[in-house]
């Protein structure tokens, strides 16, 4: 059932460029059916787990805005119901099939070679034919590296004969989103690459010797790889005055919103159709999302939406810092706060909360971590195969 789910995922990625329905319906129907399945072969065993609770009523939000009439356009609100229905059914799906440490490890393990094939095929059509190979947008390109980089680094960490491969991996998948000139990814996956060595050196989980170690062979691998793909560029992105005004300008707008909607907003899905009665510039362009996940959330949901999202990022800090690997993710939320990988693509969406199903495990199933001599490493997903230092346990 795991491998099914990663099919699924890998199919809904695969389809994010695909013109037309089909392919996003295809995609809910294949999750729905093995929830069923699921479902059938447990008789109706349900596992209750306060994320999952959160994704429920997010998903029974766009109908109760529906319900009061606050909607400013009811079918894009309806369509948001079956999509966090989806997410939900993501989550769930990733929170049962996971609980197993070993498949755990399988899982992350088939995620990250598989966005490292993704990674090298969007670097080779960026420079064929300028397309980042499934992905239409290069911020949620870049997000959902972010996702995902955080389990190679912390393979290297766990893994001491394995370090290098592990850590190229890393590298490579940083040098595609430099490649793909994403600003804000850029940042946070070279702070991946800093911090999450640190976070486990500060925790005792690896020696300073061996900080030292990843450090550098983590900063050769990424400037060799950076190197062969282009600075360019990014550089040149870097360079344009004010890169972030037009953000925050519709920023602006959109608390604009809020202030007028607090309780209920204008419903889910519907920030397009709003907007254009609080902008503060028109240019001629259609805006089609806020660039900001989280502000966009509070203006189409309203504060009660807008704290169920908080409430639920901050139920995944606990299991992201035990795991490390899943500080990633978190990434993810941040950089939600300058972009919007979680609107417009349901399945790239869906494949995050199914990640943050698996997290969530980490958490659920694993006994408190310690730093005493003798533990074991970080709740990386793969097993040792060389000396172990002290840390807390594998997951």
């Amino acid at each position: 059932m795991t491998w099914v789910l990663a099919a699924i995922l890998w199919f809904g990625l695969l389809t994010l460029r695909t013109p037309g329905r089909w392919a996003v319906t295809g995609f809910e129907l294949a999750l729905f059916t093995l929830a069923g399945v699921i479902i059938v072969q447990r008789r109706g065993t349900l596992r209750i787990d306060p994320v999952a609770l959160l994704l429920a009523a997010s998903a029974a939000w766009p109908l109760l805005q529906i319900a009061a009439g606050t909607s400013v356009d009811t079918h894009r609100t309806l369509e948001s119901a079956l999509q966090w229905t989806t997410y939900c059914t993501a989550f769930s799906i990733g929170l049962v099939l996971t609980a197993d440490r070993a498949r755990r490890r399988q899982f992350l393990t088939a995620q990250l070679i598989f966005a490292l094939l993704l990674s090298i095929g969007a670097v080779v059509g960026l420079f064929s034919v300028s397309a980042l190979g499934p992905f239409v947008y290069r911020n949620q390109f870049a997000a959902y590296v972010e996702s995902l980089i955080g389990v190679a680094i912390a393979a290297a960490i766990r893994d001491r004969r394995s370090a290098l491969a592990w850590l190229l991996v890393s590298a490579a998948l940083f040098a595609s989103v430099i490649a793909a000139g994403s600003r804000a990814g850029s940042i946070l996956c070279l702070a991946e690459l800093i911090l999450l060595p640190l976070v486990a050196f500060t925790r005792g989980w690896i020696s300073s010797r061996s900080l030292a170690r990843v450090a550098l062979l983590s900063a050769a691998a990424a400037a060799a790889l950076v190197a062969v793909v282009g600075w360019e560029t990014i550089w040149r992105r870097f360079e344009e005055p004010n890169p972030y005004s037009l953000r925050a300008e519709l920023t602006r707008s959109t608390v604009n919103m809020i202030r007028d909607r607090p309780l209920f907003g204008f419903g889910l899905g519907t920030w397009s159709a709003a907007y254009p009665a609080y902008a503060r510039f028109d240019d001629g362009t259609f805006v089609n999302q806020a660039h900001n996940d989280w502000a966009q959330w509070a203006a189409e949901g309203g504060l009660p939406f807008f704290v169920m999202m908080l409430a639920m990022a901050g139920l995944l800090v606990r299991p992201a810092i035990r795991s490390l690997w899943g500080l990633g993710l978190l990434a993810v939320f941040v950089h939600a706060f300058v972009d919007y990988p979680f609107q417009q693509r349901p399945a790239l969406a869906a494949f995050f909360f199914a990640l943050a199903g698996v997290l969530r495990n980490t958490a659920c199933n694993e006994p408190a971590a310690t730093s005493s001599p003798g533990a074991r490493s970080p709740a990386a997903p793969f097993p040792a195969s060389g000396p172990s230092e002290s840390s807390p346990p594998v997951d």
